[in-house]
């Protein structure tokens, strides 16, 4: 141990032992007690005593400690809502004292401080941001105008895999690719785009957000020692630092060069509002002499949002979803039943047919509950002290919402660890809105995923896709394996691997 290392973590101790006697001493006396949780070691908390699969750990805790327990992470307190009843009172309740989100350090790096719509702190700026993400970017009337990019993306999927037929076939890959295309040229229309020295900047894109997603899944004492944050000690900060200049230099050329094209054919080009790539959106929103115009930083920071979580989410969820229907074969049947019913054996998926397809969609909506990409969703950071279930939530707490115990719970689900889309059909009106907070895998309130309406639309498609034109079965000798690996989203431990086969009779659909 070096004595920079010993230097911090004196420092450390003093300041939290410190912290620690002031919460006592300036706590009321009458005020509600904190959650009950596990007992913590002095500065480090509970850290040593946390498991990889930390979801499946709270799910211990809750049934030890309740529906609302508390735990130390160094410095920091941190407060878990296991129930849809406790879940309302933060969303609901209380939405806008709890609308800010914990800005870690390698969020703040990629995020060019907390200047994008997913990390932002709650208010006008924010307010604004999401306004012109909802309503402008992922407007019904640019969905529909982006239609074409999302056919002719999954078609050249279906191609591809129609080469591997009888091979081995990696869904994640698969459906990375497949959605990391459509979102490229969803910002921007230009599939032989180039930049300098010929390189291909969607190919590098795509790359970059792997990495940027496999780094914010890392845990860092910098996050839960913010006295030596300075010291970097896992390299967090500086691996996110490499990737930010990859995406600052790659953004940055991009919309230069657009700026430059739109100044040589501005008085040439007639614009098609309909025709506007999300990019061109944004730089003209940027360009509009108003107080709540866009600036650069937070252009180049919407556009991050928007390729990182875009591919994230689907691509998890695809291969959650393959993985289950392949094992369930009466699952498997029925959606191919639909499929042939709905588009036929001498047609292809075309975006129409989505609506219509009932039991895929409920299978879709059976896989977000029973693996919700994000097990507890992003963390809320009280702005005020609050109370919750009858217990004090200081301000500042780390709060998490255990979604995926509440998906489980047997209290709200019969049978919670079958999978069954079954659930999902009949009157109720299940949504991804989180109007029944027993359901919101994608958050609910002021903080609901923005990208919702696209996110559902792709993973509909490419699953319709896989699923009418190829037949699957694992490869000779493999068995099923839905074992999970908890970070900031939940995978699959092991990649699923699969071989198609065809199902359509006429080869030239796959064309």
């Amino acid at each position: 141990m070096t004595g920079l290392t010993i230097f911090a973590l004196v420092i450390t101790i003093l300041v939290v032992t410190l912290g620690m006697l002031w919460y006592k001493l300036t706590l009321p006396t009458n005020s509600p007690p904190l959650p009950p949780g596990p007992r913590s070691l002095p500065i480090v908390g509970y850290l040593p005593f946390l498991r990889r699969d930390l979801h499946n750990q709270f799910a211990m805790m809750a049934n030890a400690y309740g529906p609302i327990f508390k735990f130390y992470l160094g410095s920091k307190l941190h407060v878990v809502v296991n129930t849809p009843e406790l879940a309302k009172v933060v969303v609901r309740d209380h939405d806008e004292t709890f609308a800010n989100r914990d800005l870690t350090v390698a969020a703040s790096v990629i995020t060019y401080g907390g200047r994008d719509l997913v990390f932002s702190k709650n208010n006008a700026t924010w307010r604004n941001l999401r306004k012109i993400f909802v309503s402008e970017i992922l407007s019904n009337k640019n969905l529909k105008a982006c239609s074409s990019f999302r056919r002719e993306e999954v078609r050249k999927t279906i191609k591809n895999v129609f080469t591997k037929i009888g091979t081995n076939v990696n869904i994640s890959e698969i459906a990375f690719l497949t959605e990391a295309n459509v979102i490229t040229r969803m910002v921007w229309d230009d599939t032989s785009y180039k930049g300098e020295k010929g390189i291909d900047h969607g190919a590098e894109l795509q790359m970059v957000a792997s990495n940027i997603c496999k780094i914010m899944g890392q845990p860092n004492l910098s996050d839960l020692f913010p006295s030596l944050a300075w010291f970097d000690l896992q390299g967090v900060e500086r691996n996110m630092k490499k990737e930010h200049t990859k995406l600052d230099r790659i953004l940055a050329r991009i919309i230069e060069d657009r700026i430059e094209s739109n100044s040589i054919t501005s008085r040439n080009r007639v614009e098609n509002e309909g025709e506007k790539d999300f990019l061109q959106i944004l730089l003209d929103l940027m360009d509009q002499e108003d107080a709540k115009s866009l600036n650069i930083t937070q252009v180049k920071a919407l556009l991050t949002d928007f390729m990182i979580a875009g591919t994230e989410t689907t691509t998890t969820l695809i291969e959650w979803a393959m993985a289950n229907i392949m094992q369930n074969h009466k699952v498997m049947k029925r959606v191919q039943e639909e499929l042939e019913e709905v588009v036929g054996l001498n047609n292809i998926v075309e975006e129409s047919h989505l609506p219509k397809l009932q039991y895929l969609d409920a299978t879709i909506k059976e896989t977000f509950r029973l693996y919700p990409i994000a097990p507890i969703l992003l963390p809320r950071v009280p702005s005020k002290d609050c109370v919750v279930g009858g217990y004090m939530i200081p301000k500042g707490t780390i709060v998490f919402l255990n979604v995926i115990l509440i998906h489980r719970n047997p209290k709200y689900w019969d049978n919670p660890m079958e999978f069954n889309p079954e659930r999902f059909l009949g009157t109720k009106n299940w949504d991804y809105n989180g109007n029944d907070l027993r359901f919101f895998p994608f958050g609910t309130g002021r903080r609901l995923c923005a990208g919702v309406s696209l996110a559902h639309k792709m993973q509909m498609f490419i699953l319709a896709s896989l699923l009418h034109s190829f037949d699957w079965s694992l490869p000779k000798g493999e068995e099923h394996d839905l074992s999970e690996s908890f970070g900031i989203t939940l995978k699959k431990t092991k990649s699923l691997i699969a071989v198609p086969y065809q199902r359509l009779p006429d080869a030239s659909l796959y064309m």
